[in-house]
């Protein structure tokens, strides 16, 4: 033990100062540090506390990180008062502290995601109801006689729907309570999330099904952390299969998150989480107003709510007993953050679910490669469901060559198609036409001198929305009207629209398919969520005949009198030098090209391509996805990219390209990289301005052996510190390279 070299005047001061309280307060903030405060004697805090504390000139709220108990020093700001919030549980905690150490990001930054639904308590109008207790009223009218039979059996009724019920008006009701024959009472509030039915119906499945149905509920059962892979083809009933590790969760009385890459769109999902469970679970999503937020955050911590399908940000919310967790489409890169925090809900899932001893499940008709990896490795346990429901055949996928089948000049349906799709309309059948493009046209110029629509805070061309009469850029939101005049020549009716997008498909259709109802589904049309959720309703009960859609028509809609999906530009996305390309293409033409034929009616589909040998088409041609996966997981292991090696992007901005430049080579000076760790760049983005700000990359590869974290946390450490408005950005685990 160090000797104490005080002396014994100091050592007796000490035993004379009176010792507080103090606590260490992590405030929602991008800071990595937790303040400190002394708490004011009466108030009781407990580590995991929402707290009310003074922060410079002003009050926030923050969470109790720990507690100990020391002199009390003047330069320590008090404790204002405990918040009327849920107390984060230590599980909820540790998986805050788990993903800033992962992601290399602030910690309170982390905890701003816990903390984003507002104060739970406020002053909320009670709504109150009458019953009968007292004699009858001296003076009886007809009115009166209708009130007091409604309510002789003794129930606590509402006002208004004791007035509709009985035809009266209010003063009636209060008639009869000024003269104590009726008695007000507060109303029991009603459930946030009624809670599901685990035996309100029962499903017959199939022996494949009956299998992996098995393997879900031993999972569930075992209340310990495991992650499973449940890979079944399109059609296969993925979903009513992991409803019944659900179901098994309720019987023990713990939670259910299901995370949806779409969730304000899965209209159809909710509906059949009713079918078989009596009730809907409760949403969490953006669209989710803020009182009902905070009553969901509520019933979620306290236990009432016993199942929630939300987006990735469900991942944060506070829950009492978590039993399982579902990832469906986990392939989708829809779970991926790139914003505040980037992070990967699939893989931050299965961390939860390990903090929380509860099994993961990974549902997808076309896993990622790191699932596919993990599973082959015996760290997934791998649950396959190969056939579709009920015999359904897989719908027979063919290629059109564009070289030799090419549309007529300014049309982009070629001849083959067109012929497909006259013929299928006049079945009573749908088709649809996938292009993942919004908007009119990618690009606008001029004829006549060639100018070009680019938008003023990015490097990237305007997208031509021609219902709106607008040119707009999809990354910053920047809007323009189109002109009538070329803004650079001053030439009339010299504009050019580049290239198809949906609605200018549309105009395609209506000229071809007169007699069609087409309609048009992409997430920037008007009308917002609740308007889509209606349209996909439409389709599914065969209001229309053609429908073309983006990627969303791609997840997870059951739509059973669809049997042609006609994909207009089958090499999108397969010349970019993102190094998932490839992988993407095939999860997102399984995914568009299975919507069909899930009905009575065998499905088809045709991809147009220039390039009909590419290995990704030939792979879905034949239905060999077994071969792709072979072949995709080689090269990626060849190459050391992920699952078999890490990456890492810092992406450097500024308002100006030489900070951005500048501040990218000071980076790269002061890698020095160890062995196993390759630093590549500085280069310019992709796209290399985005909302204004000038874009460099460096990419950092390593091997998995490498202690990733660590070596990037000191590299920043020792690095030059960003001057001005420079900005310097991690993302562990890229899913983008723009």
């Amino acid at each position: 033990m160090r000797a104490d070299s005080r002396s014994p005047e100091s050592l007796f001061d000490d035993a004379e100062t009176p010792s507080t309280v103090i606590v260490d307060v992590l405030i929602p903030l991008a800071l990595d540090i937790a303040y400190s405060y002394k708490v004011p004697t009466g108030l009781t805090l407990a580590v995991g506390d929402v707290v009310h504390v003074p922060l410079a000139a002003r009050e926030t709220i923050g969470v109790v990180w720990e507690t100990r108990t020391g002199a009390a020093t003047s330069n320590l700001k008090a404790v204002i008062g405990k918040a009327d919030a849920p107390s984060l549980r230590p599980h909820l905690r540790e998986f805050v502290d788990w993903v800033a150490r992962y992601t290399l990001a602030p910690r309170g930054l982390v905890l701003r995601m816990v903390l984003r639904a507002p104060e739970i308590e406020r002053n909320e109008r009670i709504a109150m109801g009458v019953r009968l207790v007292g004699a009858p009223p001296q003076r009886m009218t007809p009115a009166r006689q209708r009130v007091l039979a409604i309510l002789d059996d003794g129930l606590l009724r509402s006002k208004r729907d004791l007035c509709d019920k009985a035809g009266v008006s209010a003063a009636v009701i209060d008639g009869l309570i000024d003269e104590g024959t009726l008695v007000p009472e507060p109303m029991p509030k009603a459930p946030v999330a009624p809670l599901p039915d685990p035996d309100f119906t029962k499903t017959i499945f199939s022996e494949a099904q009956s299998q992996a149905v098995d393997a879900l509920i031993h999972a569930a059962q075992q209340n310990t952390s495991s992650i499973l892979l449940l890979e079944g083809v399109t059609g296969s009933g993925k979903t009513e299969v992991y409803f019944e590790a659900v179901a098994e969760t309720l019987r023990s009385g713990r939670q259910s998150l299901i995370l949806m890459p779409e969730i304000a769109l899965t209209g159809q999902f909710l509906d059949r989480f009713e079918k078989r469970f009596g009730v809907r679970p409760a949403e969490w999503h953006s669209g989710i107003s803020g009182r009902r937020r905070e009553k969901i955050f509520a019933a979620l911590a306290s236990g009432e709510a016993k199942v929630i399908a939300g987006a990735r940000s469900a991942l944060f919310l506070p829950y009492a007993n978590l039993g399982l967790i579902i990832v469906d489409e986990e392939h989708e890169t829809a779970y991926k953050q790139e914003d505040g925090v980037n992070y990967h809900a699939r893989d931050m899932a299965v961390v939860r679910g390990r903090l929380e001893n509860a099994p993961v499940i990974l549902a997808s008709a076309t896993p990622s490669i790191e699932s596919r990896v993990n599973a082959k490795a015996r760290r997934y346990l791998y649950v396959k469901l190969p056939e579709r429901h009920g015999g359904r055949a897989m719908p027979v996928i063919a290629t059109i060559d564009m070289r030799e089948d090419a549309p007529a000049k300014t049309k982009f349906l070629s001849p083959r198609l067109v012929g497909e799709i006259k013929e299928t309309i006049a079945r009573g059948e749908q088709a649809l036409l996938y292009l993942n493009r919004r908007g009119y046209a990618p690009l606008t110029l001029c004829r006549h001198c060639g100018h070009r629509f680019q938008c003023p805070n990015c490097t990237t061309w305007l997208v031509e929305h021609r219902f709106r009469r607008a040119l707009m850029c999809h990354h910053c939101g920047h809007v323009e009207r189109r002109p009538e005049t070329c803004p650079s020549c001053s030439t009339e009716d010299s504009l050019a629209a580049c290239g198809p997008g949906v609605e200018r498909l549309q105009e395609e259709v209506a000229e071809q398919f007169s007699e069609a109802r087409a309609l048009v589904l992409s997430s920037d049309m008007p009308g917002g969520i609740e308007r889509l959720r209606r349209e996909i309703e439409a389709v599914a009960s065969g209001e229309f005949s053609i429908v073309i859609g983006t990627q969303l028509i791609a997840k997870g809609h059951h739509f059973p009198y669809l049997s042609l999906v006609g994909v207009v530009d089958a090499d999108l996305g397969l010349t970019s030098g993102d190094p998932r390309a490839a992988e993407r293409t095939f999860q997102m033409l399984g995914q568009v090209t299975g919507r069909a034929g899930r009905g009575h009616t065998a499905g088809r589909a045709l991809l147009q391509s220039y390039d009909p040998e590419h290995p990704v088409i030939r792979a879905l041609v034949s239905g060999d996805a077994e071969r792709f996966y072979r072949e995709e997981i080689a090269q990626r292991e060849a190459a050391g990219l992920p699952p078999f090696g890490r990456l890492a992007s810092l992406i450097i901005s500024a308002n100006e390209r030489l900070p951005a430049e500048s501040h990218a080579r000071a980076l790269k000076r002061v890698a020095d990289p160890p062995a196993g760790v390759t630093v590549l760049g500085p280069a310019e983005a992709p796209i290399a301005v985005i909302r204004g700000r000038h874009r460099f990359r460096i990419l950092v590869k390593t091997e998995r052996s490498v202690p990733f974290q660590i070596y990037l946390k000191e590299w920043l450490a020792r690095a030059p510190k960003p001057t001005g408005n420079v900005r310097v950005e991690v993302d562990i685990d890229p899913q983008s390279f723009y």
